[in-house]
């Protein structure tokens, strides 16, 4: 036994990070694909990450009813949480604590107990593969437009406590971004269930970027003890 897993018709994946329409339709060209998007993504002055969230989870919700080999939902209940999280470890020319990434995270902690939504079957995260050691260097993706890297929340507190849910899809162009997401559905392991939320929350709060994503003691240290 590896853990409880959820029984939907299909395999649920969240595509995290910035894609463009042009890699969407591509990859909805796949006739195992379905995409499922928002039926009202926030916009405006009065959408805040709480909007945001309920569209998400909206749409894990729509996703879970489809029968299909994989249905690729563009939003996630985790993404303020993930932005949060990701600010903290910005260098800035003020100092950030951790009281957005505790609000975000708190929110998101009562949307789930409410069961307005549950986690996906993996996360799938779009990386630029140019980035410094790889698209799966542990704990970061690559900054837009430069040679560095920046912390990134899925790469790392998420990967580590279920190295084989989240998996990176690497390409600097839409047609390399398709075929690369194409490619990792395909390649996608199995492995256990998530923990509860709270858990993996535990653990973006003592999780140091650059710190290997596989390893059970990664994160001793934290902005946030």
């Amino acid at each position: 036994m590896i853990g409880p897993v959820r029984h939907n018709p299909s395999t649920v994946v969240v595509l995290a990070g910035r894609t463009t329409e042009q890699a969407l339709a591509a990859v909805g060209q796949s006739l195992n694909v379905v995409l499922v998007r928002p039926r009202q993504p926030p916009s405006g002055p009065d959408a805040g990450p709480g909007a945001g969230l309920d569209a998400a989870a909206g749409a894990l919700r729509r996703a879970a009813g489809i029968t299909a080999p994989y249905v690729l939902v563009v939003a996630d209940p985790l993404s303020s949480v993930a932005a949060a999280w990701q600010a903290m470890w910005e260098v800035t020319a003020e100092p950030r604590g951790s009281d957005e990434f505790e609000l975000r995270a708190a929110e998101a902690m009562a949307a789930w107990r409410a069961k307005l939504f549950e986690l996906p079957d993996y996360y799938l995260v779009l990386a630029d593969e140019t980035a410094p050691g790889g698209a799966d260097a542990p704990g970061a993706a690559s900054a837009p437009g430069a040679g560095d890297r920046r912390a990134d929340f899925y790469l790392g507190p998420l990967r580590s406590v279920r190295p084989n849910r989240v998996s990176v899809a690497a390409g600097t162009s839409p047609e390399a971004q398709a075929d690369a997401v194409l490619s990792e559905l395909g390649s996608l392991r199995p492995g256990p269930w998530w923990p509860s939320l709270d858990e993996v929350f535990r653990t973006a709060r003592g999780f140091y970027p650059g710190t290997l994503a596989e390893s059970p003691s990664a994160g001793k240290a934290s902005l946030l003890s």
